[in-house]
């Protein structure tokens, strides 16, 4: 398994660093009308997904020479899997719409779909999810919901997938409630910590001089319905956490935590390059003032985009990998088996062994 993703992720870079010195066209200028280079992050998108179809493509074959098929591949697109997609898909796309046009956020939200079925089915769905989600909202959707910028990092939503996915796979999101006080207290001070030092810094940095949920330039009807949606998201994640660590004892909690400020950080660094020279670090989000503070603080174009995406990113999969947990918790045993690797997302009642693998025996 590891081969096969040291092997496609070779591959992938070496087209992608092919495709930007050979055919990449990034000095076409801002379009009149628009806000930001639609040549340039067109032909990055190009790039990005050929280089994803070669990464994939060598893979499956690496796959194919090590077990002669396909079937860790095959495995992860059941039924379930394939009507699920494109309802994680509409969820990406109105909930990262609404937070772009319409919020006053430092976030994106736009991977809770991505992140549903990466740990629900695995890492080749979840990429995949997170890669029609971006294609489909630059080129398909229809404005409002349309977004320029998307296609360009889908390479960013193809990575949260596959962690995902990998950490659905891993157990990191399976329920350990009832812990020992000792355990819980070490994994509950570790997670309140990076949940309050980040809420602290973020707000302290975005919102200078006062609070605003609401974007004040938007009044769309419609964004200001899905925009309570979200607020109400928020106090989910708020109410969810707190129950969680202190009612149920659930360790998970932490590993949320740690899996979304981790998941965060590979975004940030992947998408800092993207966001600074293809786009100039305008993007069209409420992330495009962090970018302008870092700038005017004294930082170059680049830092202040990794800045911000350091800043932004951790935040927002955090908020994202705990809304897929409570998701996941709400959802029944029986539906959560079903899917291909729903059986390493339930509650094993603390019986794991030393090596992580549940009672039933399955690796976790």
């Amino acid at each position: 398994m590891v081969v096969r993703w040291i092997a496609a992720l070779a591959a992938f870079v070496i087209v992608i660093l092919i495709g930007v010195v050979t055919v990449g066209n990034f000095a076409t200028g801002v379009d009149s009308g628009n806000f930001f280079d639609t040549e340039g992050a067109n032909s990055f998108a190009l790039i990005g997904a050929i280089a994803l179809v070669v990464a994939f493509v060598v893979y499956a074959g690496v796959e194919y020479a090590q077990t002669g098929g396909f079937n860790s591949i095959a495995a992860q697109f059941d039924t379930r899997t394939i009507v699920l997609m494109p309802i994680a898909v509409a969820i990406n796309i109105i909930l990262g719409a609404t937070v772009a046009n319409a919020l006053k956020l430092p976030i994106y939200l736009d991977s809770i779909g991505t992140i549903l079925v990466g740990a629900l089915a695995g890492p080749v769905a979840g990429a995949l999810t997170g890669f029609l989600t971006n294609v489909l909202w630059t080129y398909v959707v229809p404005p409002p919901f349309q977004n320029g910028p998307a296609a360009a990092f889908g390479i960013v939503a193809v990575v949260i997938g596959v962690v995902a996915g990998l950490a659905g796979r891993a157990g990191w999101l399976r329920p350990r409630p009832n812990r020992p006080i000792g355990e819980l207290a070490v994994g509950g001070l570790v997670a309140l910590a990076i949940v309050i030092g980040l809420g602290v810094y973020a707000y302290a940095r975005f919102y200078t001089v006062g609070f605003e949920f609401f974007n004040p330039e938007s009044t769309d009807p419609l964004f200001v319905v899905i925009g309570w949606l979200i607020g109400a998201l928020f106090v989910a994640f708020v109410v969810g956490f707190l129950g969680l660590l202190f009612i149920r004892r659930d360790l998970t909690v932490a590993y949320v935590t740690v899996l979304g400020v981790v998941t965060g950080l590979i975004a940030a660094l992947v998408s800092a390059p993207i966001s600074a020279n293809v786009f100039g670090g305008v993007t069209g989000g409420g992330t495009d003032f962090l970018v302008a503070a870092f700038r005017q603080g004294g930082a170059d174009l680049q830092t202040a985009t990794f800045q911000q995406g350091l800043l932004s990113d951790p935040v927002d999969k955090l908020v994202t990998f705990f809304v897929v947990y409570l998701v996941l918790a709400a959802m029944a045993r029986r539906t959560k088996a079903r899917f291909p690797q729903g059986v390493r997302l339930l509650e094993t009642d603390g019986a794991e062994s030393a090596d992580g693998s549940d009672w039933r025996g399955a690796s976790a």
